[in-house]
């Protein structure tokens, strides 16, 4: 029989960032440069978010400039901070409450009344009727309570429930940390990916253009059919979609890796170095299971739910339970004047009472029935807690999906790269036969056509497969929280661009066609801005 999970890890697991390479919050002075523009900056003019440098970063810099400028991460430990204060104003509860009022400071009373004269007596000194009182006076009141819960039954749940959401708020940065470093990562493999792709595509179109330009040459001297010319045509036109389509998404990769990295809007970051795999994996598939299940967040945030969801539960209750309360209330008056004279004449501002009020007494406050309120609310929380047990199964089946699918990518992606590498060189090999059998004139134009779209499709697939490896190896890193990786001491293909044997063969640069041809009429044409990076060679 399986343990139990709380057993395991405990009612209210807490997160140790040990385990775990903190965040820097400082960049080296080579980046401070490139520090994240302020939160509400808006580019208002086109000049601000045209691109003026390509920066070179490695895989370090970006995760540490993705560390420090992303607004995600920043957000995440906003509300850490956010549920450290709603813990700091739960924990207040078990200190007294301290009041201060006042009625007037000061208030200014007058009075005027009026009498029936025939149910008033007279005065004696003057014979009039004392059916008309006057009153003026200037008064302070002021009052002074202290109270303090004795007993409160929602307290101390509150307080549980609070702190298990600070936790939970310690939990969910870890999560976006880790999660922020995994897709810097995977963006920047996909930008190596593409780089080599672009090497590959201008490699081609180089060599196509060879072929091509030998074959109209064999063709003007008579030795060469029309077919083998259009066969390196077609070959050509080929290998120029090819780069076309890795130029484009260079420039898509490059900006994802920018918004990733929150760079400033005039800088575009490119790939300082080549893609080469990581490094070799060492834990089996078991391991790697259980390293993730002790290693998930996922798994701590849900057992902190369904802590919070009993703590509400019992907070719920205290609505019916007796509530019993230390009060002391001081209160302070002061008058002048007079009240009750029967002319304003009479009134003597100079006249004054002041006084002094104490009381001490314990309250308690018991709500007896609430028509099942209470009762209600305690069901709701325990049904939510049940939904969280539900969800830590449902999140532990996808966590262990998720580590034995990138297992399973890395094992396949070690013998992809082992095919592929293989493919290039067998592939180089019959692009320079062909080649010379068409030299000696023994073979025709559509061996090397073959060779040559051979050769292209499989160092795709090798930088492919390279970076679906990577992928797969930093993705078990974020699962199972293992960076211990054995270094590669060789790899079956050399991660930069060989020497060529020739002199490079000059591209001459063609017109940009406009993609729709029936609109473009008169004077119009497709214009060429200087905002990309990279122009194609063409």
């Amino acid at each position: 029989m399986l343990p139990d999970a709380i057993d395991l890890k405990g009612a209210r697991p807490k997160a140790d960032p040990s385990s775990f390479p903190p965040a820097v919050d400082a960049l080296p002075p080579s980046l401070e440069n490139l520090v994240a523009p302020p939160p509400l900056a808006l580019p208002d003019v086109p000049s601000q978010v045209r691109i003026h440098e390509l920066r070179p970063l490695t895989l370090t810099e970006a995760i540490q400039l993705a560390e420090v400028n992303s607004p995600t991460l920043k957000a995440a430990a906003s509300q850490v901070d956010q549920a450290k204060s709603s813990l700091r104003a739960a924990v207040a509860a078990w200190y007294p409450t301290i009041d201060l009022s006042a009625s007037g400071l000061p208030e200014y009373f007058a009075s005027y009344s009026y009498r029936n004269p025939d149910f008033v007596t007279t005065d004696p000194l003057t014979g009039n009727p004392n059916n008309e009182l006057y009153g003026r006076e200037w008064r302070v009141n002021g009052s002074l309570q202290f109270s303090w819960d004795l007993i409160n039954p929602a307290r101390v749940p509150q307080i549980a429930a609070a702190r298990d959401r600070f936790e939970r708020a310690g939990d969910s940065y870890l999560i976006a940390l880790r999660d922020l470093r995994l897709e810097v990562q995977t963006a920047y493999f996909a930008l190596q990916q593409v780089d080599e792709g672009v090497r590959i595509g201008q490699d081609s179109v180089k060599a196509s253009l060879v072929s091509y330009r030998d074959a109209r040459a064999r063709f003007n001297a008579g030795v060469n059919t029309k077919l083998e010319v259009l066969e390196a045509e077609t070959q050509l036109a080929r290998d120029r979609n090819i780069l076309t389509t890795n130029l484009r998404d260079q420039d898509t990769q490059r900006r994802n890796l920018a918004s990733l990295l929150d760079l400033p809007q005039d800088v575009t970051p490119t790939a300082a170095t080549p893609s080469s795999p990581l490094g070799l994996w060492e834990p089996s598939l078991q391991e790697s299971i259980i390293a993730a299940y002790n290693y998930s967040e996922e798994l701590d945030q849900l057992i902190l739910d369904i802590s919070i969801n009993n703590s509400q539960a019992n907070a719920s209750l205290a609505a019916v339970q007796p509530v019993l309360r230390f009060v002391n209330s001081t209160s302070v008056s002061r008058t002048e004047g007079q009240n009750g004279q029967t002319s304003l004449g009479d009134i003597d501002m100079g006249d004054f009472t002041y006084g002094v009020q104490n009381s001490t007494a314990l309250t308690a406050s018991w709500r007896l029935f609430d028509g099942g309120r209470a009762r209600a609310e305690y069901r709701r929380s325990k049904q939510a807690a049940e939904e969280s047990r539900l969800n830590f199964a449902r999140t532990r089946d996808q966590i262990r999906l998720q580590v034995e699918r990138s297992f399973f990518g890395l094992r396949a992606a070690i013998q992809s790269i082992d095919t592929t590498a293989t493919e290039v060189l067998s592939s180089q090999e019959s692009l320079r036969l062909s080649q010379l059998r068409v030299q000696a004139g023994v073979g025709v134009q559509r061996e090397v056509v073959n060779s040559q779209r051979d050769l292209t499709q499989a160092e795709l697939k090798y930088a492919r497969a390279i970076n679906d490896y990577n992928t797969n190896l930093a993705t078990l890193q974020r699962r199972t929280g293992l960076d211990a990786l054995i270094a590669c001491n060789a790899v079956s293909l050399p991660g930069t661009k060989p020497e060529p044997d020739q002199e490079p063969i000059p591209i001459e640069p063609r017109p940009l066609k406009t993609a729709c041809p029936s609109v473009a009429t008169g004077g119009s044409s497709v214009n060429q801005t200087n905002d990309s990076p990279v122009q194609p060679p063409w």
